[in-house]
């Protein structure tokens, strides 16, 4: 087995599969990446069981073959080479010696017998969407995963389609104390149509991510049997899906409005930034408190001092004093894009909505903190 390869080509295959690849398993293994090079270039696999990669890239394959390598170790030597291309050959007792330039390393390998099976199926009906419209989805929602393990069915985000909406998904991520809803319109009415909506786990939602990050065009998604794909180019990834219901995050929405204040988004962030100096694991909150066009912020806590700062709004109305946990309301802003942000404030232990003053295509609710 030998091939020649573009060096940043190869380090940015393999750190691809570094987010799968287990760390503490029973099957050491899943540790590896399988490499196989073909008259077509290569191919990477990696897989922790749960979520599987491959990956073609261009080489200059001068002999065939394959072999399994620990993907850490494989990424470090490659990234501290300086060269332009990376010589890569495997011998008889699955020994890989890598060359660039002067520098040469020497890596045992495993057979590729031994490597799980990663199998797509052919017959997966896959859709185009534009690969922005994913990482929105994820990005405006992935906050508000639960990291509880008990809760299984929050460890993800929830996508469904609209029923009312043809051609558009809903993306929905909740903890118990929040939640963010997402609504993109995909242009196809014919797009993929999802009778219960399906959970994506929260490692599935960071290797997604991380796919998606140097993707700038359209990328293909399927879903079928307690599983998602999704393929861009060059790469295609299976996410095993959770098992479980999702709760009805409808009823947490807010059938009345609340008290509406808007604001801009940065002078807001700075504020609740210089608030959560303050908190602590066990004092986050921030009270806010509404008068006349401007919103006063104090953060207390007894282990480290107190924190008071002020910000212009647009609010009209009476006195009003309500406690957030202040890194949920950074959570909730930070993602906006837009420059005005409004808060609608639910009355006594109603939550808060938090959204762009320009579209509704995305909001996050937040549990108020008794003060």
């Amino acid at each position: 087995m030998e091939f020649n390869i573009g060096r940043n080509t190869f380090l940015d295959g393999i750190q691809k599969t570094l987010g799968i690849v287990e760390k503490k398993t029973t099957m050491p293994i899943l540790n590896n990446v399988l490499i196989r090079a073909s008259k077509e270039g290569i191919k990477v696999f990696a897989t922790d069981r749960e979520i599987s990669l491959v990956a073609d890239y261009e080489a200059q394959v001068s002999q065939e073959g394959e072999v399994t390598l620990s993907a850490r170790k494989l990424y470090e030597m490659v990234r501290e080479t300086q060269g332009e291309n990376i010589h890569f050959q495997r011998n008889d007792q699955y020994v890989v010696t890598l060359t660039s330039q002067k520098a040469l390393y020497k890596i045992p390998g495993i057979p590729a017998d031994e490597f799980p099976a990663v199998v797509f199926s052919e017959d997966l009906k896959f859709f185009k969407m534009r690969g922005q419209m994913l990482k929105d989805m994820i990005l405006k929602t992935a906050f508000s995963m639960s990291s509880d393990e008990v809760r299984k069915n929050l460890n993800g985000i929830f996508i469904d389609s609209d029923a009312e909406r043809q051609g558009v998904l809903k993306a929905v991520a909740t903890d118990g104390h929040r939640l963010a809803l997402v609504n993109v319109y995909s242009g196809d009415k014919d797009f993929l149509k999802l009778e219960k909506g399906i959970i994506i786990p929260r490692k599935g939602v960071v290797e997604i991510r991380r796919l998606l990050e140097s993707e700038t065009g359209d990328i293909m998604i399927g879903v079928q049997q307690g599983m998602c794909a999704i393929k861009t180019d060059h790469i295609m990834m299976k996410v095993s899906l959770i098992d479980a219901e999702y709760p009805d995050y409808r009823r947490v929405i807010p059938t009345e409005k609340g008290v509406v204040v808007q604001f801009e988004k940065e002078a807001a962030l700075h504020a609740l930034h210089r608030m959560s100096v303050i908190s602590s694991e066990r004092y986050s909150g921030v009270i806010v408190r509404l008068q006349n066009d401007k919103m006063i912020l104090n953060s207390t806590n007894p282990d480290v001092g107190e924190a008071n700062d002020e910000i212009e709004v647009i609010y009209q109305g009476g006195e009003l004093e309500i406690g957030y946990n202040v890194n949920y309301l950074i959570d909730a802003i930070e993602i906006i894009e837009e420059k005005n942000v409004i808060f609608e404030i639910g009355a006594g232990v109603k939550p808060g909505v938090i959204r762009p003053a320009e579209n509704d295509h995305h909001f996050c609710i937040i549990m108020p903190l008794r003060i």
